[in-house]
């Protein structure tokens, strides 16, 4: 394994089982339906035997697809990933709306969808692509004076949420089946983090008069990561270096075991890259040594990785 020092003693996991250390890295995880998003994490510190384990967003139950999880220091690597833009493969029903926006909810309203021609569903799609102001589904995990929005929605309590700006890249529509009232599109959208794909089957319903929920949601991509590449159990095998995910984010840089180890110290050093917010350095034996901001060919250290920790 890269960057393991057999002559260092085995520590403990963090589940205290002698004689055995958890790797860090990064799993694409192919979340089937069903579960939560907490239930895989808890999946991934059993096989792992590791309590470090974090995520770069949730899926709802009802959602398959990816999921990235980071394990040990690569979890300090999920805040880069969280904000990466997302894309979609969605099943929307038109002529019928939900409490959840989507088929967990209970139908609150129907409308006769068949009438429906295929250049007004495009002309209800138009307006809700670019950047758009959303308003997220009143079921969503936005906190609201500290608790959760689903939380008070099924407490009863009336839920306000803000609209905040998302960008919708894509909203292609793969192919339409008509079923006596109502109508289901199948469609890929590619959107910025932060989007409610519900919140779209929803306006979309909206806008055409007949409402709208969300029967089906699958992730695929996730920045530059995916869906084909995850596995669908969790395992050490199947984690990514955090230096090879680094570096599909970042530009990159190479120092050598004294720059490396001055970075470590936190020291601000030249490093040979042009100006960037973020830049992925490695040292010696192409591991992660951390993550820094350059300006003007000097570092300043971001986020730092510890050298000794085994890595796939």
């Amino acid at each position: 394994m890269h960057g393991a020092d057999a002559s260092r003693r085995p520590r403990a996991s963090r589940q205290g089982r002698p004689g055995v250390t958890a790797a860090s890295g990064i799993l694409l995880l192919d979340k089937p339906q069903g579960p939560t998003s907490h239930d895989l994490v808890g999946r991934t510190r059993k096989a792992l035997g590791t309590r470090k384990v974090g995520h770069a967003g949730t899926l709802d139950p009802m959602a398959t697809g990816l999921m990235i999880l980071g394990v040990e220091s690569s979890t300090r690597l999920l805040t880069y990933l969280v904000g990466l833009g997302k894309e979609y493969i969605a099943t929307i029903r038109l002529g019928q709306a939900t409490t959840t926006d989507d088929a967990e909810g209970e139908i609150t309203a129907t409308a006769d969808a068949g009438g429906l021609t295929d250049e007004a569903i495009a002309a209800g799609i138009r307006p809700l692509t670019g950047e758009i102001s959303q308003v997220p589904s009143t079921f969503s995990a936005i906190k609201v004076d500290g608790r959760r929005a689903y939380d008070l929605a099924r407490a009863g309590d009336e839920v306000e949420l803000r609209p905040r700006s998302v960008t919708v890249a894509a909203f292609d529509v793969l192919a339409i089946r008509r079923d006596g009232a109502v109508v289901d599109l199948d469609v890929r959208v590619a959107v910025s983090s932060g989007t409610y794909v519900r919140a779209l089957a929803r306006d979309l319903g909206r806008a055409l008069g007949v409402g709208g929920h969300l029967t089906a949601l699958r992730r695929t991509r996730v920045g530059p990561f995916e869906v084909a590449s995850a596995v669908a159990e969790p395992s050490a095998d199947a984690l990514l270096a955090p230096a090879d995910v680094a570096a599909r984010l970042f530009p990159t840089a190479h120092l050598d075991a004294d720059a490396a180890r001055a970075l470590g110290q936190g020291k601000r050093i030249p490093i040979p890259v042009e100006d960037a917010p973020v830049v992925a350095v490695l040292g010696p034996g192409e591991n992660l040594v951390g993550l820094v901001a350059v300006r003007d060919g000097i570092s300043r250290v971001l986020v730092n990785f510890p050298t000794s920790e085994a890595t796939p």
